[in-house]
C-alpha cells in the first residue's frame, strides 16, 4: 500500500494525512474482497524499514493503528472477518500489541474472510527468523538437515497456515517487492497499479483481480 506520504504532499498536507486517508482505502478493500469472495487478503502496513521513519511519524503511524483496531473491531466482527498478523510484532509498542491482541481474539471466530496485517514485517527477517527455528530444531534432534524441505521452511514462517498470495497488487507504480513475502510470492502474479494508495477504490480492486483471470498461470510448466 503505497503513497500515502507523496498523496500528502501533493496536497500540501502532513504526511499523517496520507496514513489517515490510506485507512479508509483499506476499508474500501475490505469490502471489495468480500464482495468478489476473496477469503484472504494480506496488507502491507508497517515494514521493518518504516522503524528508521522520524519519530514523530512512527508514533502517528502506530495511533493510527490504534484507532484503526479499536474503531474497526466492531465492523470486522460484523462482517466476520478473521484478524491475524505477520512479523516482529514484539516490536511494536505495548499499547499497540495489546489492541491488536484484543481484535485478533475477538474475530478468531469469523468465518468469512481472513484480513492479514503485515507489521514491523520484512520478507528477509522472516526467511531468517525461519532459518534459527529451524537451526534450534537441527541443534537439540529434533530434526536432521536431511529432512529440511520447501513444506517444513514454510512451517517455520510467520504465518504457516496463511496460503501463498495468488496475486500481488502493487500501488503508486513501484516496481519492486520491497522485502514482502519473498518466499510467498514465488508464483504470484503481479498487478502494478500507477494511483497511490489513498486513491485505491473498489473499483482498482475489481480491475486487478479481473487482470489476474486473464493470466495463465502454469508454474513452470509448459
Amino acid at each position: 500500500m503505497d503513497g500515502n506520504g507523496r498523496w500528502a504532499a501533493e496536497r500540501g498536507l502532513p504526511r499523517r494525512e496520507g496514513h489517515r486517508a490510506g485507512a479508509e482505502s483499506v476499508r474500501a478493500c475490505v469490502e471489495a474482497c468480500q464482495e468478489l469472495g476473496v477469503k484472504w487478503l494480506t496488507l502491507y502496513a508497517f515494514s521493518s524499514e518504516n522503524w528508521k521513519r522520524p519519530a514523530t511519524e512512527v508514533e502517528a503511524l502506530m495511533l493510527l493503528l490504534d484507532k484503526f483496531l479499536k474503531d474497526k473491531t466492531p465492523e470486522l466482527e460484523e462482517r466476520g472477518v478473521r484478524l491475524k498478523a505477520i512479523g516482529r510484532l514484539d516490536m511494536l509498542p505495548k499499547r499497540t500489541r495489546r489492541h491488536l491482541e484484543k481484535t485478533i481474539e475477538r474475530t478468531a471466530d469469523a468465518k468469512g474472510m481472513t484480513l492479514v496485517l503485515a507489521l514491523s514485517y520484512g520478507g528477509r527477517e522472516e526467511i531468517v527468523d525461519a532459518c534459527k527455528r529451524i537451526a534450534s530444531q537441527a541443534k537439540s534432534g529434533e530434526l536432521e538437515p536431511e529432512e529440511i524441505d520447501n513444506e517444513l521452511f514454510s512451517e517455520n514462517l510467520y504465518g504457516p497456515d496463511i496460503p501463498d498470495p495468488d496475486l500481488l497488487i502493487r500501488t503508486s507504480g513501484e516496481m519492486r517487492l520491497s522485502n514482502f513475502l519473498l518466499w510467498q510470492v514465488s508464483y504470484s502474479e503481479l498487478v502494478i497499479v500507477p494511483k497511490f494508495w489513498p486513491d485505491f477504490d473498489k473499483t482498482d480492486l475489481h480491475d486487478a483481480v479481473a487482470e489476474f483471470t486473464r493470466r495463465h498461470r502454469r508454474f513452470g510448466k509448459v
